[in-house]
């Protein structure tokens, strides 16, 4: 048995690292070349995600980017900071609505800038996608191309947008806004003891920005994937309709 053993043991040391593992990238280019189940060449399956990413980053862009893209999409419009839910229900009470709703459509607008510059970073991840990214993303589920792209951007993202957001929310006087509010609310706490609050407003408005931009890239992966018509080119066809 031990002989055995020490047999296996050293044919596996020489057998090739590709032969040993199936999914390797050159085990999966020898199936799909030779006639596999899926019958797309390597070349094939890249240059459709590629373009189906590629479009669905850029329609994403352009939605999120446009006039109202966040305010009016109730998926992903930004709402009073979380953490802050409490002072926004005390300043209703008081009769600042219509301040809290001018505050909250300047969150948005900020986001809508920042969304602009999303599309050449969102480029180069799809740019760079490997034949192994590739065939992962195929045969992923509905978000696998988003998940993606996620992982490959957001630092890059949180980058760019973190300026911008800060000069948008600048350029919308968002803290004009922001300031009556949170001293109308500190103001109304000193009567019943409530905590201060003043989150910070770039690095939240920031987050939601990337946090909707990619659902809106979801919704048009799940287009691309489940309905046919959405698939614009013969390549795309070819390529999920497998």
């Amino acid at each position: 048995m031990k002989q055995l053993l020490t047999l296996s043991l050293a044919l596996l040391l020489l057998t090739p690292l590709h032969a040993q593992i199936p999914g390797s990238l050159k085990g999966i280019a020898d199936k799909v070349k030779g006639g596999g189940a899926s019958g797309l060449s390597n070349d094939e399956v890249i240059s459709g995600l590629k373009e189906a990413l590629g479009k669905g980053a850029e329609s994403s862009v352009l939605k999120g980017s446009s006039l109202d893209g966040f305010w009016k999409n109730e998926l992903i419009s930004i709402a009073f900071p979380p953490e802050a839910e409490k002072m926004k229900t005390t300043l209703v009470k008081i009769g600042m609505t219509k301040q809290v709703e001018e505050f909250e459509m300047t969150m948005n607008r900020a986001a809508e800038d920042a969304a602009k510059e999303a599309l050449p970073i969102l480029r180069d991840a799809v740019t760079g996608m490997s034949v192994g990214d590739g065939f992962a993303i195929l045969k992923g589920g509905d978000r696998a191309a988003t998940d993606y792209l996620t992982k490959q951007t957001s630092a890059s993202l949180r980058e760019k947008f973190a300026p911008i957001v800060a000069n948008s929310t600048q350029k919308v006087a968002l803290t004009s806004y922001w300031t009556p509010l949170v001293n109308g609310y500190n103001k109304a706490g000193m009567l019943t003891g409530a905590k201060a609050v003043d989150p910070d407003l770039d690095a939240y408005i920031t987050q939601k920005a990337i946090d909707g931009l990619f659902t809106l890239i979801a919704q048009e992966e799940a287009k691309i994937r489940q309905d046919p018509m959405a698939r614009t080119s013969d390549l795309l066809k070819k390529v999920f309709g497998k």
